[in-house]
């Protein structure tokens, strides 16, 4: 009894543990992801029985070790044979679990894995064909399903072309019943494989036919004067035949060759037309781009999608979305090749999210950071899309998905050449973003089950690199034929064999293999931050310049006042390269100009500003300013600090101008980002000026450079000179005027009662003398 009591504790954990045994068995070794058909009770007579495609089962036991070791060849001859789905495909059954028990029974299935083929339109109540092979490798795997396959004699799959070689009588009169495009002739060995997988690797594909041709066909072979076995040629109608460029003579590099030619395309799909690219389409801009490299507008759309749209859809972010937020900022904050500007916002998110101690946070306040209404200097991200490298033919083919792909691609090779991250720093933070934030629900659930299975084995910086990109392949192989794939760049393994030749070997076997030191090597090269193009981007000072706020407009010319705002607003325009080109080949005079104004504008501090009329030193400068009504002056704290230091930001850079003038032979070494940075010198206005400037800041009462100088010295003038300037900082003739007063009546009304008290002294003294 005591040792039950001491056991009680754990029945809980066991019964959990009991409880999870068959989700587990039940959730099986495969799913749709891996291209094999999942039977079930209700499914598998539908599809083994008098099916127009062959049909290859595998019946295992999810328990089974042997069936676990097999799994993983048994997808990737899945993957392999993609292309012959309409003549064959691969199905697997759990017989594990107790629903699928009774079928496996049915089939007599006694050990696992078992393999079993099924002939096309096979009759129901058969139990199949033994499927042996000695070696339960891919390359085994799949020609002894082309065995199989030739077994068919009467009942041959209809979407199957026959396999057996062709003779020159077929070759010469095959233009007479087919209508196809191009005639590959694959000339061989009566024991090579190559052929017949090529022509089943061709099977969804048109306007293209493949037929196979042994060595000991003497005519053909002496006609065509072939040498080399095997090897592929091109025949076409008028009697001429071209041999197949390819790198290597396989199997791969022949299907991959003709899937490029002219007019080939998938079954059911029409050929993409080259008006489909034309910059005059109504739909979207195409924009020419080299496909073999990167574009940093493909990278900042991703980003602009990434964090304002599809983090939009959470209006609370809490948990372990929370913390998978704050390592896929971190990630981009250290690995991203951006522009300074973006940097710099990243950063200012990275600080922000990571100083966030909350269990939850709201999009609201992460979108103040993104739209940099903090103002943190020369930080911004573009809120816009610009597909470049990513564009597709229609605007639902690529695009953000490609730009996401490219993003993973760009920062594992960023934190290969930093050497200073974990190995598995951004594939950890990119597998959160996708789990938790990804739109597509069902590519993230894929991209979640590649990692469960193998992102642990990620050990090295390189091999995070390497992991990625053959997850890319998997889910191009996964896609290709897709609704979702663009006719014009269709889903291959990339790299392609024309953009990396070092990438691709052969086995001895003839089997394709990677090449994986050279696909780094590659991998390295392509998505280098020193190789992403900047073409199509917006620069960054107009990008700024947009930030700052519109443009200063002018009313009047600046040449006949001597205004000092305009001036300061075109020097603006100046930095931010907007300066007209006949205003460019006037510098030299409008420098002169400058010097005569500043010169004039001593003389107005000196006491000329009497000598000009009430009226124009009054009138506003600047289009939609009046002069106000005297009314209550309530200032906006908020839109204070913002017009202040708006303010600060065009003096600033009127200083900055003025100064790069002043120096003999000096340049013009000044950007859009270096606007408020510059410090103010004491020798670079008068203090009447200085004055003027902090008065308009403080006031409150307009933005920027409102006032002519003009005006605020004539102010200054009438009550009394500079000595009122010093005493006025940031008060208005109003406000002056009511404090002398005040100070007056004060002063009288303490005299008052001095005088008040005095007397009443006297008095009092005055009564204590009397008798």
């Amino acid at each position: 009894m005591a040792r039950f009591r001491r056991c009680a504790p754990l029945l809980p954990l066991v019964v959990f543990a009991c409880a999870l045994l068959p989700r587990a068995a039940h959730a099986g070794l495969y799913t749709q992801s891996d291209q094999v058909v999942l039977l079930t009770p209700s499914t598998v007579d539908a599809v083994l029985f008098n099916s127009s495609a062959a049909v290859l089962v595998e019946f295992y036991a999810s328990w089974c070790g042997h069936c676990m070791a097999f799994a993983p060849v048994w997808k990737s001859l899945a993957r392999d044979t993609r292309e012959w789905k309409p003549a064959v495909d691969l199905a697997v059954i759990d017989c594990a679990d107790e629903n699928n028990r009774q079928t496996c029974i049915r089939f007599g299935i006694r050990g696992y894995p078992t393999l079993k083929f099924f002939h096309a339109y096979s009759e129901k109540g058969s139990n199949g064909v033994s499927f042996e092979v000695a070696e339960r490798d891919v390359m085994s795997l799949r020609q002894h399903l082309i065995n199989m396959m030739e077994t068919h004699k009467e009942s041959w799959p209809p979407a199957c072309p026959p396999l057996e070689s062709a003779s020159e009588v077929e070759i010469n009169k095959f233009f007479e019943t087919n209508s196809v495009q191009h005639l590959a002739l694959v000339f061989e060995k009566a024991d090579s494989y190559v052929g017949r997988e090529v022509i089943l690797d061709m099977l969804q594909f048109e306007n293209v036919a493949v037929r196979r041709v042994l060595d000991t066909e003497e005519g053909l072979v002496s006609k065509f004067g072939v040498t080399d076995f095997p090897s592929c040629h091109l025949y076409y109608p008028d009697g001429h035949m071209t041999r197949l460029s390819v790198q290597m003579e396989a199997r791969t590099f022949y299907s991959y060759a003709l899937q490029r030619l002219s007019g080939v395309v998938r079954s059911g799909r029409p050929p993409p037309l080259v008006s489909d690219l034309s910059p005059n389409n109504t739909e979207m801009e195409w924009k020419p781009f080299n496909r073999s490299r990167v574009y940093m507008a493909d990278l900042e759309s991703a980003l602009h999608y990434s964090l304002r749209v599809e983090l939009a859809a959470h209006p609370t972010i809490t948990g372990g979305a929370l913390t998978a937020l704050k390592r896929y900022a971190s990630v981009l904050a250290k690995h991203f090749p951006g522009r300074p500007m973006v940097k710099n916002l990243l950063r200012a998110l990275d600080t922000w999210l990571q100083s966030q101690e909350d269990a939850e946070i709201t999009y609201k306040s992460l979108q103040v950071v993104l739209d940099n209404k903090e103002e943190t200097p020369e930080a911004l991200l573009p809120d816009s899309v610009r597909w470049v490298g990513c564009q597709g033919s229609k605007p639902r083919f690529r695009r953000y998905p490609c730009s996401m792909w490219t993003l993973f691609h760009v920062m594992t090779v960023e934190a290969l050449n930093s050497s200073n991250s974990d190995a598995q720093e951004v594939l950890q933070a990119l597998r959160g973003y996708v789990r938790n934030f990804f739109g597509c629900r069902e590519c993230a659930g894929h991209f979640e089950r590649m990692a469960q299975e193998s992102m642990y084995q990620v050990k090295k910086l390189s091999d995070a690199v390497l992991w990625l990109w053959s997850r890319h392949n998997r889910v191009n192989s996964r896609l290709a034929g897709a609704l979702s794939e663009d006719p014009h760049f269709p889903k291959v393994q990339w790299p392609p064999p024309e953009l990396c030749p070092k990438c691709h070997s052969v086995q001895l076997t003839g089997e394709h293999q990677w090449d994986s030191a050279a696909v780094l090597t590659f991998l390295e090269e392509h998505f280098s931050s020193s190789r992403i193009f900047l073409d199509y981007l917006e620069p960054e000072a107009e990008l700024l310049r947009r930030q700052l706020g519109p443009p200063v407009i002018l009313e009047e010319n600046e040449q006949d006042t001597g205004d000092h705002a305009a001036r300061a607003a075109r020097d603006i325009r100046q930095d931010l390269g907007e300066e007209p080109a006949a205003e460019k080949d006037q510098e030299g005079a409008e420098d002169e100009q400058e010097l005569d104004a500043d010169q004039s504008e001593g003389a107005r501090e000196g006491g000329e500003n009497d000598a000009m009329p009430e009226a124009a030193a009054r009138r506003p400068s600047i289009l939609g300013l009046h002069r106000r009504e005297a009314q209550e002056e309530i200032v906006d704290l908020d839109s204070f600090v913002n017009q202040h230091y708006k303010a600060k930001v065009l003096r600033a850079a009127l200083i900055s101008r003025r100064r790069r003038r002043a120096v003999p032979g000096g340049h013009e070494q000044g950007r859009a980002g270096d606007l408020g940075l510059q410090p103010l010198e004491s020798d670079e206005f008068a203090w009447g000026a200085k004055q003027r400037l902090q008065k308009r800041a403080l006031t409150g009462q307009y933005t920027g450079l409102e006032e002519d100088e003009e005006a605020l010295d004539l102010d200054a003038g009438s009550l009394g000179g500079p000595w009122v300037s010093v005493l006025s900082l940031g008060f208005s003739r109003l406000d002056i005027s009511l404090c002398l007063l005040l100070y007056t009546l004060s002063s009288l009304c303490l005299l008052a009662m001095y005088r008040f008290f005095q007397l009443r002294v006297w008095h009092r003294r005055g009564k204590v003398a009397l008798p």
